[in-house]
């Protein structure tokens, strides 16, 4: 059986894991733990513990249990002195962690109540913590500040950066070392997908595995991360954390949406990640796959089956 290790965070890693898993791979879901926003930020300063937000959408997402089951992890209560805002996933993390004195064994623990297809792995288990730096070498702390700027987020990002430096977690050096195909991406480029390559060893390691390495670009460009980034923005900052010529695809979306969903997205400042067609068919390596990953619908978001027809193309 194929080894898959999908990297990232967020809705992306959700997205790709749905799409996978309905096929015979074995599927490794590497997850960033910077988040400190929301419910997974109030968890992680009241009980110490890492946060759980990530690790539950790559657990319901691999999750092969009811529908209903996968509802009651993702339900988010909307009232309620103290519950208000939190996650039912999140909390129940939360409670395993405090069972079993080891957040490994409570993400163990939550995958066989689940019945998850493959395994759900925190980058680090240390605590960390997420920091950008403007161009205007204005410091940016913590990964929601970044996430949903309350500065200037028209600055663009001149670096980012964890603090503490986080040792890495062995798991994920050893889903990565065994791995056939590693996807990186879609997501929140500065906040879910490169903060895993900040960890320790971490960026080594995939670049001295022997796997094929996929970049899925985004579809839409976010505001105070990255402003008006075309797709090659888009793969230069990623190369600048990960490193040259390690990634082999890079697959951009051509499809368009309707203009009526492009303007809703107006308002939250983002758009549509352009790209020079010429330029990147001349790129010798990464080889660029241009192919229509687009969702039907007005969330302007990657198509899990999309994404997984054209990974299924590559892994044979």
């Amino acid at each position: 059986m194929k080894k898959i290790v999908v990297i990232g965070g967020g809705t992306g890693v959700f997205t790709v894991l749905t799409g996978l898993k309905k096929h015979s791979f074995y599927l490794s879901a590497i997850v960033t733990m910077a988040d400190d926003g929301g419910s997974s930020g109030v968890l992680r300063e009241e009980f110490g513990i890492l946060p759980p937000g990530d690790l539950r959408r790559a657990l319901v997402a691999l999750s092969s249990e009811s529908h209903i089951l996968s509802n009651l992890f993702n339900y988010r209560f909307e009232n309620g002195v103290g519950l208000k805002g939190h996650n039912f996933g999140n909390l129940f993390l939360t409670a395993l962690e405090r069972i079993t004195g080891d957040f490994s064994q409570a993400i163990e623990e939550a995958a066989k109540i689940l019945g998850i297809k493959g395994k759900v792995i925190p980058v680090t288990l240390d605590y960390t913590r997420l920091f950008a730096r403007l161009e205007n070498d204005f410091l940016v702390v913590g990964e929601s500040n970044i996430d949903v700027p309350k500065h200037d987020g028209s600055l663009f990002i001149r670096e980012v950066f964890l603090n503490p430096k986080p040792k890495p977690n062995k798991e994920a050096l050893e889903a990565i070392k065994e791995a056939d195909l590693i996807i990186i991406g879609p997501g929140d480029l500065y906040t879910s997908i490169i903060p895993n390559f900040l960890v320790k060893r971490i960026k080594e390691a995939i670049q001295k595995s022997k796997a094929k390495k996929v970049y899925i670009c985004n579809i839409m460009t976010k505001y105070g991360e990255t402003n008006s980034f075309t797709a090659e923005d888009f793969f230069a900052t990623l190369e600048r954390y990960l490193g040259k010529d390690v990634i082999d695809y890079f697959l951009v979306n051509i499809e368009k949406p309707k203009s009526l969903y492009l303007n809703q997205y107006k308002k939250e400042k983002a758009e549509l990640v352009k790209y020079d067609r010429k330029v990147l068919s001349s790129w010798k390596k990464p080889k660029v796959i241009f192919t229509r990953l687009l969702r039907k619908g007005s969330l302007l978001r990657h198509d899990p089956e999309k994404i997984s027809k054209v990974i299924c193309q590559l892994i044979d």
